[in-house]
């Protein structure tokens, strides 16, 4: 395999270019058609010079009408052919008008042809079925929202038309995600890899003559082949991302929106591979206000999906405090180190106080959170189960009659899959705050309570088969500390169903680690194995110090997490994207 680095100092900044991307995507199943003439009229065509003239008999139109309704398009063509002027009953001494005197062209059916579909991108059948994959399923997994258009073959797809590596890329993709359901290409996925990541290095070692949003499309979609494969414990997704945010630096200011939705996904991607990792995200945390939602081009202004952003759904607004949590590894590592090498005790004291204040900060904010649900909408009890004050709080302020397009069954079913997946990730959150940043115990009734709420929440986004494509992380992370058989009955629900939905392997690898964390934590509970109790009785003194929980604050992405370990000794790396 080829490999690549990128590298800040080597890599100059691509030159500024406008070029516009809004165009709409070409229509891959257009069809190119050749229309002959129509045949000249078997008769004399009358001369506008003369001035009186005596019509044709024309006895028999009445007839061919009625033999042509009955008949078909095919008499109806002939007879419309034959009479090429207009057969209106006049007195024989009136001039003639242009519609009698010039004949009407006629579409004949006998000269279509039909072009192969997306034969544009390749002249290979194994190929266009790749893109046809691509175009027709793999790219509607991945969004959630599209009702003018799929950003991906909006923004990205047009870039093949210059960019080689964008489009070995998608054929690496769309091919890898083949193979896992078990169809095989001519081609490896893995040759398309290849394909891509040297095509790739060309581009950066040419980045001033490179189109930059060429580069970014062709290194996102190798992360989400990388996502898709997971090849063991591999840190590729991160080089990606640092590479990516080296070539968004030169130009921090997108100016069109093929730059802005790539930007988008780096960032999505950026804090999900943190949290996944158990490191602080590459990218700087967005303020909060700042991030509205993209819509697809072309999506109208009054759409029942309107607060519906493409990547993040309803957790627009959710996504800065989601940055802000993934982050606080940095200040545990720094509290953790000056502990251990006895740093002065005012250090500590301020390490220490900048932590604490900053998990209340997030703990509030996160307490205050609420979707921001498209006008008109309003969601369902969907159980009594649910989450009541939600519900009747949404209703209270959404029950104001407003003026815009209702949504229909289909759009309604979404938009309940998309709210449940915005409240999951908001529980799932609290559970990785009070789990692994404050060390609460399993039992604990915060973590469980939290627990429950967002595995209903995953169960109610999966019965609404609405988009599952960001489900991964907050499913994960609450089927982990899941008790009762109920919760674990959510969870598997909601996994088999997201697995034969999506149809990647992270998903399949993520259900193998809660099935055995699952395992450990029963048998550290019945005493017969080595789970989170021995890891609280081993502390040392200077993780006893850290003082925010029974489990150790440094151990966050050390192993602390008994997931963590289990994914370290089936020697994979899950990013939950």
């Amino acid at each position: 395999m080829s490999d690549f680095s990128y590298d800040s100092d080597s890599v100059s900044p691509p030159e500024s270019t406008e070029v516009d991307y809004q165009f709409p995507p070409p229509d891959l199943h257009q069809s190119t058609s050749w229309n002959a003439p129509s045949p000249t009229p078997s008769y004399p065509l009358i001369s506008p010079t003369e001035s009186l003239f005596t019509l044709p008999d024309l006895s028999h139109v009445e007839e061919l009408a009625e033999d042509a309704e009955d008949g078909g398009g095919y008499a109806a063509e002939s007879w419309t052919n034959y009479t090429a002027v207009t057969t209106v009953s006049r007195p024989t001494s009136y001039y003639p008008d242009l519609a009698m005197i010039a004949p009407c062209p006629v579409t004949s059916p006998l000269f279509e042809f039909h072009s192969p579909a997306f034969s544009e991108f390749t002249d290979r059948p194994n190929r266009r079925a790749l893109v046809d994959h691509f175009c027709n399923i793999l790219s509607h997994l991945i969004v959630f929202r599209e009702e003018s258009g799929n950003p991906f073959q909006q923004l990205v797809l047009p870039l093949t038309r210059q960019s080689s590596p964008v489009l070995n890329a998608i054929f690496a993709l769309a091919s890898a995600h083949l193979e896992y359901r078990g169809v095989q290409n001519e081609e490896h996925s893995l040759f398309f890899h290849n394909q891509a990541i040297q095509g790739l290095g060309r581009l950066i070692e040419q980045s001033a003559k490179s189109n930059r949003n060429e580069i970014l499309a062709t290194i996102m979609l190798l992360i989400y082949y990388e996502v898709l494969v997971q090849r063991g414990r591999s840190n590729l997704v991160d080089g990606h991302l640092k590479g990516a945010l080296t070539i968004m630096c030169t130009n921090p200011e997108p100016s069109d929106s093929t730059s802005i939705f790539l930007e988008r996904a780096f960032r999505f991607y950026d804090v999900i591979a943190a949290l996944s990792n158990g490191r602080a995200p590459l990218s700087a945390a967005p303020t909060a206000g700042c991030l509205m939602p993209f819509p697809p081009l072309g999506a109208p202004i009054a759409s029942p999906l309107s607060n519906v952003d493409t990547l993040l759904g309803m957790a627009t607004t959710l996504w800065p405090i989601i940055h802000r949590l993934s982050s606080i590894v940095t200040l545990k590592t720094d509290l953790q180190a000056a502990i251990w090498s006895n740093a002065s005790a005012s250090k500590i004291a301020v390490l220490r106080t900048e932590l604490e204040s900053t998990t209340q900060a997030i703990e509030a904010a996160l307490s205050r959170w609420k979707p921001q649900l498209p006008p008109g909408f309003v969601p369902d009890r969907e159980d009594e189960e649910e989450e009541e004050e939600e519900i009747n709080e949404t209703r209270h302020h959404h029950s104001t009659k407003i003026d815009v397009m209702s949504p229909t069954v289909a759009e309604r079913s979404r938009l309940h899959s998309i709210w449940h997946n915005a409240l999951a990730y908001r529980h799932s959150a609290f559970v990785y705050l009070y789990r692994s940043v404050h060390g609460y115990p399993r039992s604990h009734r915060a973590v469980q309570e939290h627990t429950h709420r967002s595995l209903l929440h995953c169960a109610a986004t999966v019965k609404h088969e609405g988009p599952m494509g960001a489900l991964l992380w907050p499913l994960f992370v609450a089927a982990c500390e899941a008790v009762g058989e109920n919760d674990r009955g959510l969870a598997e629900q909601a996994f088999e169903k997201v697995r034969k939905r999506q149809g990647m392997r992270n998903i399949e690898r993520a259900w193998e680690i809660v099935r055995e964390v699952w395992r450990r934590a029963d048998g550290a509970e019945s005493g017969s194995g080595s789970g989170e109790k021995g890891a609280v009785a081993g502390r040392s003194k200077g993780q006893e110090e850290l003082g925010m929980g029974e489990m150790s604050l440094g151990e966050m992405g050390t192993g602390g997490d008994l997931w963590r370990q289990v994914s370290r000794e089936m020697g994979v790396s899950v990013v939950f994207g």
